[in-house]
């Protein structure tokens, strides 16, 4: 494919994915858009998008890490991770109803947010920098949503399409990382009393510090590096779980405590 063949490619793909977030209806993947399995190509859709938002006045807050969970991966059909960007309109306040008119065809999952205290920007990241780097950890619920009808998603649907993101809830007990043994936390996800979703920190890429390392060296090496201030969203703790309106939802995260979300509107 030509350079501007492939410049029309990823327009048409970022069009694709703007009208089904305007119009709030799904769509075909855009993988037919594009170069068969040319991730690049589908950073360079998200990457539009970004640089719309933040034309429009949106503000970047952090990055979230994608498909981490080997559980995740299966549920999808991919094989490694991704990441996409946090915009200031996808928080939502622990606790405080989501409004179900704001998804598409969303997902739950848990997981831990890190709040970084400085840069992470040089070409070795390891745990020991993503430690000293971190200010705050705090237990976090990732409401994913695709705008790709059905999720029928390849690796390049969802990284074009920002890595499925939607909203995202923090919660109200934020710790220090010293202390806390992240890769061998428990977390436990549930809807009303049913347990829904379990995992632990090592089904995050092995641990949640980890996957936060894989992101400081990805994130560098596509231009735009984390900086002290950004969330970052380390990966799901364990298998996504729809969502309804009417549904509440809390998960616990060892030495994190807890975080919460219920949903209203929309269609039940």
């Amino acid at each position: 494919m030509t350079a501007s063949s492939l410049a029309r490619a990823t327009a048409e793909a970022s069009r694709r994915l703007a009208v089904a977030r305007v119009s709030h209806r799904p769509c075909p993947p855009v993988r037919d858009l594009l170069p068969p399995g040319d991730v690049h190509a589908a950073y360079a859709v998200q990457a539009r998008w970004v640089t719309g938002r933040e034309a429009a006045g949106a503000r970047v807050i952090g990055r979230k890490i994608g498909l981490t969970s080997p559980t995740v991966q299966a549920q999808l059909g991919v094989d490694q991770p991704d990441f996409g960007f946090l915009l200031n309109d996808m928080a939502c306040p622990d606790g405080a109803p989501v409004d179900m008119d704001r998804l598409i065809q969303p997902k739950i999952e848990a997981e831990v947010a890190f709040v970084l205290a400085t840069d992470l920007d040089t070409a070795s990241v390891g745990v020991a920098e993503v430690a000293a780097a971190t200010g705050q950890v705090v237990a976090a619920l990732e409401i994913v949503d695709s705008r790709i009808a059905d999720w029928d998603i390849s690796l390049v649907d969802t990284v074009a399409d920002n890595a499925s993101s939607g909203l995202f809830v923090l919660g109200s007990q934020p710790r220090p990382l010293d202390g806390l043994d992240l890769a061998g936390c428990e977390m436990v996800l549930r809807r009303g009393e049913e347990v829904v979703s379990t995992g632990t920190g090592t089904d995050c890429l092995g641990g949640p510090a980890l996957a936060v390392a894989w992101l400081a060296r990805t994130a560098r090496a596509h231009g735009r590096p984390l900086r002290a201030g950004d969330i970052v969203l380390s990966g799901a703790l364990g298998p996504m779980v729809p969502v309804t309106a009417g549904d509440v939802f809390e998960a616990e995260i060892t030495g994190l405590g807890t975080v919460r979300t219920s949903f209203t509107g929309g269609n039940a």
